[in-house]
């Protein structure tokens, strides 16, 4: 195996991956700090959210919606079901399983909102409006991109 050239490795550290992933660390930290008094973790407040906004949807909708493989969205989902937030039940197909919001999901998730607000508003002071509106559109591009 003939080894890399220093610089093409330097060239690596600089990885679209890497840096999306170490920014989605260092966020999410923060976010799951700001929520941390309300017991949910910052992909919970998420997939509350989503399920409060879609309503009942089948589970492989809601994997779309999120990114995520269906393992790791059951494995999300099954904390949420335990603790009552939201229920899992027979689609009409049999294959189906739908997913939706319970009213103590709904109660966590409205007691939850202004702790996730205090996040959001520090990462726009952090960050200025316009670039968080930029970056939330090269992420969403970004999405699309790799998925096409």
């Amino acid at each position: 195996m003939t080894p890399l050239d220093p610089r093409a490795l330097a060239h690596a550290t600089r990885c679209t991956c890497f840096s999306l992933r170490k920014a989605a660390r260092a966020v999410t930290q923060l976010y799951d700090e700001a929520l941390r008094p309300t017991g949910l973790r910052a992909t919970q407040f998420s997939m509350l959210t989503l399920l409060q906004t879609a309503g009942t949807v089948p589970m492989s909708h809601l994997a779309e919606e999120a990114v995520m493989d269906r393992t790791t969205l059951s494995r999300n989902l099954d904390v949420l079901e335990r603790d009552g937030l939201v229920r899992i039940r027979p689609g009409a197909d049999a294959r189906v399983r739908e997913v939706e919001l319970t009213p103590a999901g709904m109660a966590k998730l409205e007691a939850a909102y202004p702790h996730w607000r205090r996040a959001q508003r520090a990462v726009a002071r952090s960050l200025g409006p316009r670039r968080v509106e930029r970056m939330l559109t090269d992420l969403s591009t970004a999405v699309s991109a790799a998925e096409s």
